[in-house]
């Protein structure tokens, strides 16, 4: 092997790690692990890992047309930012467009774990969207703490008038934890690493997800 072709394999390995590293590296929102070797592209996600039966669908539509799904963190700041885009939304075209959330805490998060759970535990009650809306609410009194914060869960889980007891059990059932961890599975499988992503008709959304943003891609696929 010549010194000249030495050098220029050398120079090619460093620059494709470099394209490596900011490839991990990038996009909005908070980062956690690399996609699984071997996730499917953002264009290709297979629809049986977007939305399972029983995903949390908050808003449902008859024609198809346009599905948002979100893989969230409840303690990541710019899932909190997006949540009133999201809701607005919703709001604007309510029976028009199907959006189902999906767990994603980061490793890097206290609570964020936790209030998935929490999430869950109401939704065994039918309360999953009343206390959706309420960890965001209240992201800022209980996000980025170093200390559970379950005390304060429970306080939320009293407002909304849920069976404490059941809620309580619920909250530690392993089988709540395992649900959490299955949509985890899924986002992984996608290949997301940081939240929130958001898939729009299959499709990895590129875009800030603000509200001018989602409008405007919602009102080119209704016209479709």
């Amino acid at each position: 092997m010549t010194t000249n072709l030495k050098i220029t394999l050398a120079i090619a390995a460093v620059m494709a790690a470099i394209v490596a590293a900011v490839a991990i590296s990038g996009g909005n929102g908070a980062r956690t692990t690399a996609p699984a070797a071997g996730a499917p592209s953002p264009q290709q996600a297979p629809a049986e890992l977007l939305v399972r039966e029983d995903s949390h669908t908050l808003s449902k539509a008859a024609n198809g047309k346009v599905t948002l799904v979100e893989f969230l963190d409840f303690e990541c700041e710019a899932c909190g930012a997006t949540f009133p885009h999201m809701e607005r939304i919703r709001a604007e075209y309510d029976g028009r467009i199907t959006f189902a959330v999906r767990y994603f805490p980061l490793p890097g998060h206290r609570n964020g774990e936790l209030a998935a759970r929490v999430a869950e535990a109401a939704g065994e009650q039918g309360k999953f969207e009343a206390m959706y809306a309420k960890l965001f609410e209240t992201q800022k009194q209980w996000g980025e703490a170093s200390e559970s914060k379950e005390a304060f869960f429970l306080g939320l889980a009293e407002q909304l008038g849920l069976d404490m007891t059941a809620f309580r059990a619920d909250l530690a059932a392993p089988a709540t934890a395992q649900r959490v961890k299955k949509d985890q599975d899924d986002g992984l499988a996608l290949g997301v690493q940081g939240t929130p992503t958001i898939f729009f008709n299959g499709a990895r959304l590129t875009e800030a997800p603000s509200y001018d943003n989602l409008k405007a891609k919602i009102e080119a696929a209704l016209a479709s």
